[in-house]
């Protein structure tokens, strides 16, 4: 069975990241051998006046490939991970989804309102019992409750946020083929500002910081033509995943 897990609300200025929170309960999994974690997803929520948020207001996702009789392990150490990892002061909340049988349409929906509109733990826990997705709260307002639930439909999705993390190139490497990227990165498409995949002999200029994002529930590098060639495009350009 596969598993949607996502936390938010875990960190203050200058405490540890909510990504490296998520990436720590991956790991941790995996050492525990109760499953296959995923790249950890950064998605991106309302920003509003009336949402408390430490920098961004983004929750961050991953999935889990596991059995079915692992479920309450896996709920438990993520909750022990989250008291002992989150800054106090933090209002940390975790959302934990199964694959089958959840209304996927209706979180989705509510992922991408999420991402709009400001909404409320209520809705949020009400949604999640019709759901049969587990939400819990873990200090302060728990307010990340909201997040975590709107992650996960986001993450579903497929085509929202960007992979916490750069991409690792080959050593001195700032110039590659498509077809080199895919085959020797963590990249598994090329696309163009519109969404359009690349040929693979499409010859890209690589150089900063490698970041992929979310699209079609792929990993994929997003390139910009400037003086007739393709660039992987910047920080700026990132901001809408």
């Amino acid at each position: 069975m596969k598993l949607f897990i996502c936390i938010d609300d875990t960190d203050i200025i200058g405490s540890k990241g909510t990504g490296e929170i998520a990436e720590e309960i991956g790991a941790l999994l995996q050492q525990k051998q109760l499953g296959q974690a995923s790249s950890v997803s950064r998605h991106q929520l309302f920003v509003h006046p009336d949402i408390p948020y430490t920098s961004h207001n983004s929750s961050m996702c991953f999935e889990l490939k596991t059995q079915a009789e692992h479920l309450p392990a896996i709920t438990q150490c993520c909750i022990e991970h989250l008291l002992e990892q989150s800054a106090e002061g933090s209002d940390p909340g975790l959302a934990i989804a199964t694959e089958e049988g959840c209304d996927w349409p209706r979180l989705i929906d509510y992922g991408q309102q999420a991402k709009k509109r400001v909404l409320t733990k209520a809705l949020a826990y009400d949604l999640a019992k019709q759901l049969g997705v587990h939400l819990s709260e873990h200090g302060g307002s728990g307010d990340g409750i909201i997040g975590a639930l709107a992650g996960i439909g986001l993450r579903k999705y497929g085509s929202d946020g960007r992979l916490k993390g750069q991409i690792q190139l080959p050593q001195h490497c700032s110039s590659m083929l498509v077809a080199e990227l895919i085959e020797q990165t963590a990249i598994e498409q090329v696309l163009d500002l519109a969404h359009q995949p690349l040929s693979s002999t499409a010859q890209i200029q690589l150089q900063g910081k490698i970041k992929a994002v979310r699209w079609h529930g792929q990993s994929c590098l997003l390139v910009d033509k400037q003086d007739g060639l393709w660039h992987n495009v910047g920080r700026q350009q990132l901001k809408d995943y």
